[in-house]
């Protein structure tokens, strides 16, 4: 079998976006995986992501869309648009933000649309936790299938829920399940 690459690139501004791809990295052990900082891109960063076999991208919701940082990224991105660079990769999302609602879906949309311009193919969320099954409280407890979404507790000792992590760990699991079965 095909030794798979997927790329994380993400913009984190307050630490939380970072830590949740990291978490999305741990689920995604049996490929190669490479956390790219789009603050701070090379043309190694680059080059990987022409390589990789899935991006999953991260970014914060602020304002009621992804940070303007990432967006930025997604900008330069675009230029492999007319050269196909990135067709038929895997692609997928997360994103953060200190409401429940907080308007993530509307960045996961953005993410979404983005790849979709770009011919990529998108996974989304798998997980079913509680209400709906009981057996599985606090997984995908913002219930987001469009990609994962998680939601910060502001001034609480713990900022991020194991609940959050342990999903993001399990989104990690899906795409890279879902790559290594695309890059047969």
């Amino acid at each position: 079998m095909k030794n798979t690459l997927i790329c994380l690139p993400y913009f984190s501004g307050f630490g939380h976006t970072e830590r949740i791809a990291s978490a999305i990295a741990e689920g995604t052990a049996a490929s190669d995986t490479q956390l790219i900082d789009v603050a701070d891109m090379t043309a190694l960063d680059w080059q990987a992501l022409d390589r990789a076999d899935a991006i999953i991208f991260g970014a914060p919701t602020y304002m009621g869309s992804a940070a303007a940082r990432f967006s930025m990224f997604l900008e330069d991105a675009a230029e492999r648009w007319e050269h196909a660079i990135w067709v038929d990769k895997l692609a997928a999302g997360f994103t953060t933000a200190i409401h429940p609602s907080g308007d993530k879906l509307a960045t996961l949309q953005r993410l979404s649309v983005f790849a979709a311009q770009m011919g990529m193919v998108w996974v989304g969320q798998a997980e079913i936790g509680a209400p709906a099954n009981p057996d599985k409280p606090g997984v995908n407890r913002d219930g987001s299938w469009l990609g994962l979404m998680v939601t910060e507790q502001l001034g609480a000792e713990e900022d991020l829920l194991e609940d959050d992590l342990d999903t993001a760990r399990r989104f990690g699991a899906r795409v890279d399940a879902a790559t290594r079965r695309w890059a047969r």
